[in-house]
């Protein structure tokens, strides 16, 4: 690993630990060097604060003059909620800017870029592309298509089942596996169910991680409006509760919900839930991603749809067996091999007893 990728690793390894709470914004780090000396460093920390870049050049001061800045990503050149960073570096009389990859954004696209070469600061690009674009594989994937990146999480014994013929599910997997699923509410924006899941397990769906976290927007799938009043989800004002319903839900019902500020109800314009458009409402609304931690049902709406990015599959060493225990994905399945979603797997962890799995569509 030579000079520009080791300091590379440093910043990406700082933008790392803000993944989770800078949506809709990427993760970004950024590192300052003159003189094979770190003189500045930053992250940036959340929507509508300061980028990393200028986090990194106001510890550098005076000494950034001459200076090499390192950055995870290609920096801004317009102006949105804080000045443009490329405009910064220039200022700052930084003499070379190495970037890990370029922004997808249309108002940024190379143009961030073009600004700092035009103002005569060498630029080196592509310094451990793929590490810093794995990094915000959510941002991409929002940026360029407007709709979140759907994670689907399942937790199963080893022979496929996520319940007992009687229903009882808790719990199939252990400790460690459970403390990893609340890692990944905290970096979602947000967590999916359907209607039954809240009837049922009167779940809170929140993040509870032994230091804190961020706990994300809670989204419930109910057609008809069925949920009660009095379960967690709408007493809990922790987090915001969207509750997406059909479009013949009467005005009634929903009146119900007005006295609580946490509750929103998202009505869409069919009877039915449409995945395409929730995902469509929900990216519009700046969520850039989805953590479908639903039933059989809803994860086979989100198959069918064709709306997953990625799968994690948490694996028990049981055994349950039954004809009627149900599986991680219901409804009526497919009729040939060849229409399955074809995934490829890209991650085995050992989590305790159990195994975790995460795979990605081909």
């Amino acid at each position: 690993m030579n000079q520009d990728e080791q300091y590379m690793k440093l910043a990406i390894q700082m933008a790392a630990s803000t993944k989770g709470q800078t949506a809709p914004n990427p993760s970004v780090g950024s590192v300052v060097v003159k003189n094979g000396e770190v003189i500045g460093m930053g992250a940036h920390l959340k929507a509508g604060e300061a980028h990393a870049e200028v986090h990194a050049l106001n510890m550098a001061g005076e000494r950034a003059q001459g200076a090499t800045i390192y950055v995870t990503l290609e920096p801004c050149s317009h102006y949105g909620k804080t000045p443009p960073c490329a405009e910064k570096i220039i200022q700052s009389g930084i003499s070379r800017a190495v970037v890990a990859t370029l922004d997808p954004n249309p108002k940024v696209a190379g143009r961030g870029i073009k600004m700092l070469e035009d103002a005569g600061v060498e630029v080196k690009t592509h310094v451990l592309k793929k590490e810093a674009d794995d990094l915000n594989e959510v941002f991409y994937h929002w940026i360029q298509s407007k709709r979140p990146f759907v994670t689907l999480k399942t937790a199963m014994s080893l022979d496929g089942k996520i319940a007992t013929t009687t229903g009882e599910s808790q719990w199939i997997t252990g400790e460690e596996a459970r403390r990893d699923v609340h890692q990944y509410r905290h970096i979602h924006d947000a967590i999916l169910v359907g209607v039954n899941t809240v009837i049922q397990d009167k779940p809170n769906l929140t993040t509870r991680l032994p230091h804190g976290g961020k706990h994300p927007i809670r989204v419930v799938l109910d057609t008809h409006l069925r949920t009660p009043i009095d379960t967690p989800l709408i007493q809990n004002p922790e987090a915001p509760t969207w509750i997406v319903t059909g479009s013949e839900v009467e005005k009634e019902k929903i009146d119900r919900f007005t006295h609580y500020e946490h509750v929103e109800i998202i009505q869409l314009s069919e009877p039915t839930i449409s995945i395409e458009e929730i995902l469509q409402q929900l990216g519009e609304k700046d969520v850039t991603s989805v953590f479908v931690e639903g039933g059989a049902k809803i994860n086979d709406a989100f198959l069918r749809a064709g709306a997953v990015q990625q799968v994690i599959n948490y694996v028990a060493p049981k055994l349950i067996g039954g004809q009627q225990s149900p599986t991680p994905i219901g409804g009526e399945g497919i009729a040939k091999l060849s229409e399955s979603m074809q995934l490829t797997i890209t991650e085995v962890t050992q989590l305790g007893e159990d195994v975790k799995i995460i795979s990605k569509p081909i």
